[in-house]
């Protein structure tokens, strides 16, 4: 018995010594050989991590006007599983409340969701066969405005009142979205942000990095409420919000680009038409869109039509007919082998192994060049260019004006042409704008660019500065000079030349293109388009390139209307009158005084000193919307400094303005502000400038600034301005001296 006892002892307490053992051992394993592993299992439970969403950066134009900006936004969420209790719900059953059929009557009615798609939704089911928890009500209650979610958000609380439910299976969720604030303006320049917070296309997408920044987090321990634990530690890494991005296109010149563009559109329903407007110094594309357009808003409306979402400004390869003259015709002058005085004979010529006729088919008889010029005859531009020139030198040209090759503009998608002369009658073709030579608006636009300025083929730009929100750094794009294409007097020789397209009324092509008081150099295009392998004698893509005024460009467009339903208006009818609606318009809205402002001599002056208007208050405004009011009302105007905001103006507001006096819009301190440019300016003006900014004036001699210099004593800036005559001054002082 008592042995039995014993060894019942020792076989329970064996049996226990081995529990301990293992308890001992499984301690040791989870505590201190796994204790990493199941330590981080644990935080997992009492550890809370916080994602903090980044806001994306907002695109602006050159003036600081909001183009595009993250904005509030709402989805719609359903959960199958409750709204489908509540359908059995004996209680309103019996009260005979379909929660369901609301539910969805009210989506369809309020997103426009078809109703089958609806209940296919709320009754969604997975593999188990349990019903969802947790559906978007994709894609018309995705990111929806404020509006309609209002609605819904009136609706869930009354349901709630009706059911005495406080879960009735919808839900309003807030979001954000990406808002273009000017609808379907400068679309192509700005891509867009689809449902799925992808960017698709321009500055969107080609910064989307910058614009992005990034994510922050928060990480702390919590108790089983789910409260802070006071004395935890706590990870924080801050969200890095994106940059913003500042534009070179100014919004009224785009506005008004777009405006003229829809008339064009509407009367000559053409495939497609493009505009790009530019300033021939810097390279900035002022402006640039194309029709069909889409907006970025709704850009799921132009799904049908995919031609809206093409920027054909950099992707859309053309011929580019007669606008190509121009590099034939810088080219030649350049190598001293255009003489506008030399005659040639008209109609048709041989050249390559095939005969080439003026667009007239007989040509104008035996002509001087320069008439040639004016009427765009092909013949003339094939004996420069393919006999004079000749292939190896046009070629150089046609590559130094940067044709074959990408501009490499801050826009993606762009293209870089194609020059390829395999034959003679390549190069003859090339000669005059049609061939085996592919170009892009784009490139046209900064060729001619070069022309304007002096030679200097520019590096064109989209973006003028990249503003980081978080450091303050900021990134300014600064003009560039890629090379010296022509010498700066020939240059000025061309443009002369192609002045005359415009102004002679009586035989220039580019005659619709003239502006009363500006001096505008441009040239016509109309190139047959290509058809099943064969040109098509009534379909063509017809264009104007020019820029204004001649001797000081401040504005360069090219407009490209791609198979205009009248084949026989061409370039001349249908482009150029919208090169002069768009220029006439913007040259007003950015100051240029025209001809008769800025060179009335002083006896006209004398007589013409009557007012016109009282200088308006603008003090305040933004500088767009200032000069936008000052050039509907034709008043000349500077802006001076780089503020966002007009601080002062002078002459101040309700001053009798004489003709052709300037308005200075000051948008910073004065103190703090350099002195602008002031070669070329009147004595008045240097007298207002001066005074503005608080300078101390010294001069010598009367007219115009020549020359000046600055310098400062005890603190006090002083400009010192050497003073000429212009020719009509001296002129009119003469004659003004021989009356008395």
């Amino acid at each position: 018995m008592i042995k039995r006892i014993k060894i019942r002892t020792l076989i329970i307490g064996g049996l226990f010594l081995l529990f301990f053992a293992i308890i001992v051992s499984r301690l040791f394993w989870y505590q201190v050989w796994n204790q990493d592993f199941w330590l981080s299992k644990a935080e997992a439970t009492w550890s809370v991590e916080k994602n903090i969403s980044a806001k994306r950066g907002t695109i602006y134009d050159q003036n600081g006007e909001v183009l595009a900006m993250d904005a509030p936004a709402y989805d719609v969420v359903v959960n199958p599983r409750i709204i489908q209790e509540l359908r059995t719900n004996d209680k309103l059953v019996k009260e005979r409340i379909d929660v369901e059929r609301l539910i969805v009557e009210k989506l369809h009615e309020v997103l426009g969701k078809p109703e089958e798609e609806l209940f296919e939704l709320v009754r969604k089911q997975n593999d188990k066969g349990k019903y969802h928890v947790y559906r978007e009500v994709r894609s018309e209650g995705w990111k929806i405005n404020q509006e309609p979610a209002d609605k819904l958000t009136t609706f869930i609380s009354d349901l709630q009142k009706q059911t005495e439910q406080a879960d009735i299976g919808l839900y309003v969720l807030k979001d954000s979205k990406r808002y273009y604030a000017k609808n379907t303006l400068a679309s192509h320049v700005l891509g867009y942000m689809n449902k799925e917070g992808k960017p698709v296309g321009g500055i969107e997408s080609q910064f989307n990095q910058l614009l992005n920044g990034t994510d922050g987090k928060l990480n702390y321990q919590k108790d089983r409420q789910g409260n802070k634990l006071p004395s935890a530690n706590e990870l924080y890494a801050p969200a890095q919000d994106g940059s913003n991005i500042y534009l070179t296109i100014d919004r009224t010149i785009q506005q008004y680009i777009e405006e003229a563009m829809k008339k064009v559109y509407n009367q000559y329903s053409p495939q497609s038409i493009t505009v790009i407007a530019a300033d021939p110094s810097t390279g900035d594309i002022l402006g640039m869109a194309n029709l069909p357009t889409f907006d970025p808003n709704k850009y799921w409306e132009s799904a049908k039509d995919l031609r809206s979402f093409n920027n054909l400004a950099v992707s859309g390869g053309y011929e580019p007919g007669s606008t190509f003259k121009i590099v034939t015709l810088a080219a030649s002058v350049q190598e001293n082998l255009f003489n506008p005085n030399d005659y040639f004979q008209s109609g048709s010529i041989v050249a390559g192994g095939r005969r080439i006729h003026d667009h007239n088919k007989v040509g104008w008889g035996t002509i001087p060049y320069l008439e040639g010029l004016k009427r765009s005859s092909n013949v003339a531009f094939v004996k420069l260019g393919f006999e004079k020139l000749g292939e190896t030198q046009f070629k150089s040209y046609i590559d130094q004006f940067g044709f074959g090759k990408m501009t490499g503009i801050e826009l993606p998608g762009e293209i870089g042409g194609k020059i390829h002369f395999q034959y003679p009658a390549d190069v003859a073709a090339a000669s005059y704008g049609h061939g085996q030579l592919v170009v892009t608006p784009l490139q046209q636009i900064m060729a001619v660019s070069a022309v304007a300025n002096g030679g200097k083929l520019m590096t064109p730009h989209i973006v003028k500065k990249i503003v980081d929100p978080m450091t303050g750094k900021v990134e300014i794009r600064e003009p560039e000079v890629l090379r010296q294409v022509l010498k700066p007097d020939i240059s000025k020789q061309v443009s002369e030349y192609l002045e005359q397209v415009v102004s002679d009324q009586k035989i220039g092509t580019g005659k619709n293109a003239y502006i009363e008081g500006y001096r505008v150099a441009g040239k016509t295009g109309t190139a047959l388009k290509v058809i099943n392998g064969k040109y098509d004698d009534v379909r063509s893509v017809v264009s104007f390139i020019g820029y204004a005024p001649v001797d000081n460009p401040k504005i360069a467009l090219i407009v490209v209307v791609d198979d205009p339903s009248d084949f026989y208006a061409g370039g001349g009818f249908v482009a150029a009158p919208l090169f002069k609606e768009i220029v006439s318009k913007s040259l007003r809205y950015l100051g240029v005084p025209t001809t008769t402002e800025s060179q009335t001599s002083v006896q006209e002056k004398k007589q013409t000193m009557t007012t016109l208007v009282k200088a308006p208050n603008i003090q305040g405004l933004k500088p767009f919307e200032a000069k936008k009011r000052l050039a509907e009302k034709g008043i000349v105007f500077e802006t001076v400094g780089a503020g966002v905001e007009v601080k002062r103006q002078y002459p101040e507001p309700g001053t009798e303005l004489a003709v052709g006096q300037r308005i200075y819009l000051l948008t910073d301190e004065p103190a703090k502000m350099p002195l602008p440019e002031l070669k070329g300016k009147s004595l008045r003006d240097v007298l207002e400038i001066t005074s503005l900014l608080e300078w101390k004036l010294t001069m010598e001699g009367e007219g115009y600034v020549k020359e000046y210099t600055k310098s400062t004593e005890n603190g006090q800036r002083i400009v010192h301005v050497k003073l000429e005559p212009t020719l009509a001054l001296e002129a009119a002082k003469a004659e003004e001296e021989k009356t008395e």
